[in-house]
């Protein structure tokens, strides 16, 4: 997700300087490039035990590729763009959007598979979210509208949108059935499996809560 989020990033960069976006949006690709790809290393420094040497020896140069291209291309398309050919700048923004789509919809893949919204913050869900509508409102408070941009930032925007309609489906209405009937204290039964008291079972400090916690909780209560 966050590697295919920081190269979003370099033709986003590149769609959003040629097209002379405000200083903003052209800032805002670059930052989440930088971003992407600091919290992409993390994984391979917390999870892989990596030294800090070795992941900023891998970060390090991918980063300075990236940087190159989007540099390159800056001023490549813009003198296409002085000799009449556009279709270049038309094909930036579809890769953004394209990448930027594909992060999000790795998270759809796990959902349909799980069938629960799991090993992503809601809270995460929400701010990139607001990121995507206040770039899209910058877009369109531009002197003229562009209508690639406003396609960039509405495609993720609605999937991130779908993510928490999902959450509500999958995480939110089994939470409000179980506390419901929990204050009854009554039981219920999963698909014809045996009934298990709720009041046993361990409770959630939230209810949009992901399960990298929970399922751990609930293999300990299963195991118990």
């Amino acid at each position: 997700m966050m590697m295919l989020w920081a190269w979003a990033g370099v033709p986003l960069g590149v769609y959003n300087i040629v097209s002379n976006f405000n200083i903003a949006l052209q800032i805002q690709p670059q930052l989440l490039t930088s971003l992407s790809l600091a919290t992409w290393i993390q994984v391979y420094y917390y999870e892989r035990r990596w030294s800090v040497k070795r992941s900023l020896a891998v970060v390090g140069p991918i980063a300075i590729l990236m940087a190159g291209i989007e540099v390159g291309l800056v001023f490549a398309l813009r003198t296409g763009v002085g000799r009449g050919t556009t279709w270049p700048v038309t094909l930036m923004a579809v890769l953004a959007a394209l990448f930027l789509a594909l992060g999000v919809l790795r998270h759809y893949l796990d959902i349909y598979i799980h069938r629960t919204v799991r090993g992503i913050s809601f809270i995460f869900c929400g701010i990139d979210a607001l990121g995507d509508l206040t770039s899209l409102l910058s877009v369109l408070f531009q002197p003229s509208i562009d209508i690639l941009g406003i396609v960039i930032y509405s495609v993720e925007l609605i999937l991130w949108i779908g993510i928490f309609a999902c959450g509500g489906y999958f995480n939110l209405r089994p939470w409000i059935r179980s506390h419901l009937l929990a204050t009854r204290g009554e039981t219920q039964d999963d698909a014809g499996n045996a009934s298990v008291a709720l009041h046993d079972l361990p409770s959630s400090t939230s209810v949009f809560r992901t399960p990298s916690g929970e399922l751990r909780e609930r293999a300990a209560f299963a195991n118990s």
